[in-house]
């Protein structure tokens, strides 16, 4: 039977290992409050702008008569043989397997993809230690995020490709505190490079946040945009039972709320597309169109980072709540060890006592 001494050390430790989880915990939790309020707080704009553009489309001509094709470039179909992919990972571990479910979502995206070029822009610094040993990085890479945000006028560089799978831009520590800035520079880049016809298409791998115990890790597709206000969503991966029941019993002991979207905001923004209106514009339909069609595709990416950021903490919480009770389950087992060594101790002294006054 194991040292008293030594299951007493063990305790020890396992009870500051404890402290930690818990405290991980705290903070995990007090990050998601404040993650998923701004998740949620950028749903009612995104969700304007969306029935904006559903507006304008039913009053412009955003297809040409003749040709029928399409007068803004980022409607434009083209055959997908150079493809843009976006992952979203987080920049730290201990979140169970979050990091690892969005790399394992890419691979068999990218194995989906064989034989075509495909260009990965890694956010997240899980994500880019994952592509860095698989993948080969281009020769010029694109700008990080912050120098995009600097210079986001500035033209896009000419890529030679290293791969037929390679990384062209890395952004490590961004997801710390998202701004909308980073995103809509993001996005001109690969807004440009798109009209340049330098990529075909661009997807996103994110998980995707409603709330505590609803979400889902996507794969979606941002451009080309085939219809306005709806997702193209090209593989997807739901929460199982058991991760929602473990995700809403952490929630619940750290004191976090479960809802999800408020549904009367976005009803009542969905009415500004269906309204029988005949509306005044200051400037043509069209024009209005072109402008806000970009703009579209930076909030795309910026409710990626976001809902990213909030799953992350979501998972942390949950992985260190997971990790509190198990380290709890384990004092109890080796508590129980040590109290019965120490009974099978003292037994033997008195046996030996015993038998040493019998034998007198």
């Amino acid at each position: 039977m194991a040292n008293i001494l030594d299951i007493r050390r063990r305790i020890r430790s396992v009870i500051n290992t404890r402290q930690i989880t818990k405290a991980m915990k705290v903070v995990s939790a007090a990050k998601l409050r404040r993650a998923q309020e701004r998740a949620l707080a950028a749903r009612p704009y995104a969700q304007m702008l969306t029935n904006v553009l559903k507006s304008l489309v039913a009053r412009a001509e955003i297809y040409d008569a003749e040709t029928g094709e399409p007068k803004h470039p980022l409607l434009a179909h083209r055959e997908e043989k150079n493809i843009l992919l976006i992952i979203v990972t987080g920049d730290k571990g201990l979140a169970g397997a979050f990091n690892a479910n969005i790399t394992k979502a890419a691979a068999r995206f990218l194995e989906s993809k064989h034989g075509k070029n495909i260009d990965i822009e890694a956010v997240g610094r899980k994500g880019r230690d994952f592509l860095r040993r698989r993948y080969p990085a281009a020769r010029v890479q694109t700008q990080s995020l912050a120098e995009l945000s600097e210079a986001s006028q500035a033209e896009p560089e000419v890529v030679e490709r290293a791969a037929t799978t390679q990384i062209t831009g890395e952004h490590v520590g961004v997801l710390g505190k998202v701004e909308f800035a980073q995103a809509s520079a993001l996005a001109e880049n690969v807004i440009e490079r798109y009209r340049r016809e330098q990529i075909d298409a661009l997807y996103v791998v994110f998980n995707e946040f409603k709330s505590v115990i609803a979400q889902r890790l996507i794969v979606e597709q941002v451009l080309p945009i085939e219809k306005i206000g709806q997702q193209t969503v090209r593989q997807v991966e739901e929460m199982s039972e058991e991760d929602k029941k473990k995700a809403k019993e952490a929630a619940v002991r750290a004191g976090v709320g479960l809802r999800g979207p408020d549904r009367q905001v976005e009803e009542t923004a969905s009415r500004f597309g269906t309204a029988p209106v005949d509306y005044i514009y200051e400037q043509p339909p069209e024009e209005l169109f072109r402008a806000l069609l970009p703009k579209y595709v930076s909030i795309q990416i910026f409710r990626a980072l976001l809902e990213s950021v909030a799953a992350e903490h979501a998972a942390r919480m949950t992985a260190m709540d997971s990790a509190t009770n198990n380290a709890t389950d384990m004092i109890d087992s080796l508590t129980l060890v040590m109290n019965r060594a120490r009974q099978a101790k003292i037994t033997k002294e008195i046996i030996e006592i015993v038998s040493g006054a019998a034998a007198m």
